[in-house]
Order: structure tokens, then C-alpha cells, then sequence
């Protein structure tokens, strides 16, 4: 999975790339590295002279030029470090507008969707094709919500694309403890989510295999129709089904059965998922091919008005990274030209203090 783009807000500032303060930490173990080299060349020069008689013998030797040159090479990372993370500066502000709808996607996160009877799993089925919707939209706001046994709100109506796909990667069977599929739940806690009153054009995308769900959540669906929402699902799994494999560090260990002590098969519910969308006036989407799957609900969100989202103000980042690239190329450049023996020129001034 590419690691989409993490951004950290400092006023008029973004550190874009994160990741690569990483290299940092090779500082301390540069200089780990140049104190012990220091340390080994002071004992074996011991063994062979003292100091006085090796000052003699390496008169022209500089003891302040090795450690500049491990604080040019330290500069250099440091430098470099700052380049890759990408340091953005708002030069002004700005305000734009926004056309779209406001769409919230409900991901079934219950141990049904491990099954494998489309593959990888349904969840990571589910994750693909809400990922690959992400992918196509422009001006529409996302919301996330994850629910099994009960429903939870995981990213709130925003305009990040990028943070929509990291919590979006981050769902998992374990993150909710009850057990089920509360699709009602679901279609409660999204009513919640579209804070903008006057906006009708509001969709709830509920992806699930629809199983073990609540009798109600076609009056939900209902329900939520005379609000506005108009509810799409799609539908992933299929009909013949598939067991549900428990597994640990990735390794299978059994398949779920239940209270006989016989293998459960898990199969998809198309029509439960077709009445909830039906009774919302939305579709329902066959997600068992993915990009088939993510054109339909394109085609589907295109036909919807888009209204104007409120006016919001962004600042207008420039790139940094080429001063810092420049500076980490400078300093790798001293640090290839400072040698360790004192310089006849620099020896008259006596810049270092050296004897």
C-alpha cells in the first residue's frame, strides 16, 4: 500500500513526509562510531609512542579537523533530513470553494468479513473499494464510520483525502468488541455526520456481506430517506459463502464454528443490503469486481446535485527542500575537501589555536 501523505499543522508551517526524521537517529550512531574510532586510534598509538614523540613524528597532524569533519557529514544528514520531510511555508491566505456531496462511508468490520470467499477477504475487499472511490472523487467531502455489533465514528466529514485512506487502513475485525452487524446503528450515527443543514444532497455508501442484521434497518432506512440521506450498499461476499478462518501473526489456526461445534458458513445477504437501499431511494452495487464496482457508484454520485460547501481558508504552502538539499550538497562538499592534516595557510594564522 502506498503511504499516502502526511501533513502536521505549525501555524504557517507543514512538515510534509514525516517519516524521514528518521535519519536523525544516525546521528548519535555517526558519532557513536567517531568517538569509539577515536578512542581505538588513542590506545594503539599508545602502544606504539607516547604523545609528545608522536607529535613529533606527525607534525602536520590537525586535531580539530576530524571532528569538523564528522560535524560536516552530521550537517549534511541533518540537512538532507529536513530536505526529504519537505518543510512547507504559507507565503498568504486564500479562500476557495467546494462543490459536492457529503458522503459517509459505513464499513462492516465484523468477523463475518474475514471470510475468503472473495479475495483477499471481504474486509480488505471493502477497504479496496472504498479506497478506490476516495481515489476518483474531487470536490466531495468523506466520512468513515466502522461498525459490528454497535457503530463507531472513526474520521468526521472532512476534505482530507489523505487522512480518509489512513483510517480507512486502519480498520480491523477487533476494533469493535460486540459482535454482529448493527447496520441501524450505522445508518443513527451517520444522520450525525452531515453538519451542514441545509444540504440535502447527503449519501451514506454501506458496505457489508448484510448478515446478522437487525430487523429494523429498513425503517431505519426509511427513516433516514425523509432526512435527506439516500443510502447506496454494496454488497461483498457471495452467495455460496465462505468459512471464517481465526488467525494469529497470520498464521491459521482454526475456523470459526459455533455453539455445536460446527463450521460456520457465512453467506452474503444481497437482499437484505437491496431493501435497505431501496427503501432510501440509493442502489445497490455488486462488489465482488472492484473497479466495475467503484465506476457504478462514480456513475451513481454524478447524478446527484452538488451544492457549495462553506468558504474555507487555506494557506498557500511553497516548497523548502531545495535550501536544505543545497546545504546538505555544500556540506558533503567541505567535508570531501577538509583534510586531516593542518593546512600550511590556515597554520600561519593559527585559526584553531594549534601548537
Amino acid at each position: 500500500m502506498p503511504m499516502a501523505r502526511s501533513y502536521f499543522n505549525m501555524g504557517i508551517y507543514l512538515l510534509e513526509e514525516k517519516i524521514y526524521f528518521v535519519l536523525l537517529v544516525s546521528i548519535p550512531i555517526l558519532l557513536l562510531v567517531y568517538l569509539t574510532n577515536l578512542y581505538w586510534k588513542k590506545k594503539t598509538q599508545e602502544k606504539f609512542a607516547d604523545s609528545a614523540l608522536l607529535s613529533e613524528l606527525t607534525p602536520n597532524k590537525s586535531k580539530f579537523k576530524p571532528f569538523m569533519k564528522f560535524l560536516l557529514a552530521a550537517l549534511a544528514l541533518a540537512s538532507l533530513s529536513m530536505a526529504l520531510v519537505n518543510l512547507k511555508m504559507g507565503s498568504k491566505l486564500k479562500k476557495i470553494k467546494r462543490e459536492g456531496v457529503d458522503l459517509v462511508f459505513a464499513i462492516d468490520v465484523s468477523k463475518s468479513m474475514l471470510a475468503e470467499d472473495i479475495a483477499p477477504n471481504r474486509l480488505k475487499k471493502a477497504q479496496q473499494l472504498v479506497s478506490q472511490t476516495i481515489n476518483e472523487l474531487t470536490g466531495d467531502r468523506i466520512g468513515i464510520i466502522a461498525y459490528a455489533g454497535s457503530a463507531f465514528p472513526q474520521l468526521p466529514i472532512t476534505t482530507d483525502y489523505g487522512s480518509g485512506k489512513l483510517f480507512l487502513q486502519a480498520l480491523h475485525t477487533d476494533m469493535v468488541s460486540s459482535q454482529g452487524t448493527a447496520i441501524t446503528d450505522a445508518i443513527d450515527l451517520a444522520k450525525t455526520f452531515y453538519n451542514d443543514v441545509e444540504q440535502t444532497n447527503r449519501v451514506l455508501v454501506l458496505v457489508s456481506d448484510g448478515e446478522d442484521h437487525g430487523d429494523d434497518a429498513e425503517v431505519a432506512a426509511k427513516e433516514a430517506s425523509k432526512e435527506g440521506i439516500r443510502i447506496i450498499t454494496i454488497g461483498v461476499g457471495t452467495e455460496k459463502g465462505g468459512v471464517i478462518p481465526i488467525k494469529r501473526n497470520g498464521i491459521l489456526q482454526n475456523y470459526k464454528k459455533d455453539k455445536k461445534g460446527e463450521t460456520v458458513i457465512t453467506k452474503l445477504n444481497a437482499s437484505t443490503l437491496k431493501n435497505i437501499a431501496s427503501n432510501a431511494k440509493g442502489n445497490y452495487i455488486d462488489g465482488s469486481n472492484t473497479s466495475k464496482a467503484v465506476d457504478e457508484l462514480i456513475n451513481v454520485l454524478s447524478g446527484f446535485e452538488k451544492s457549495e460547501f462553506e468558504a474555507k481558508q487555506v494557506a498557500d504552502f511553497k516548497d523548502q527542500f531545495q535550501g536544505f538539499l543545497g546545504a546538505a550538497l555544500l556540506f558533503l562538499l567541505l567535508d570531501l575537501l577538509v583534510l586531516e592534516r593542518r593546512t600550511l595557510w590556515v597554520q600561519k594564522l593559527n585559526i584553531f589555536k594549534e601548537k
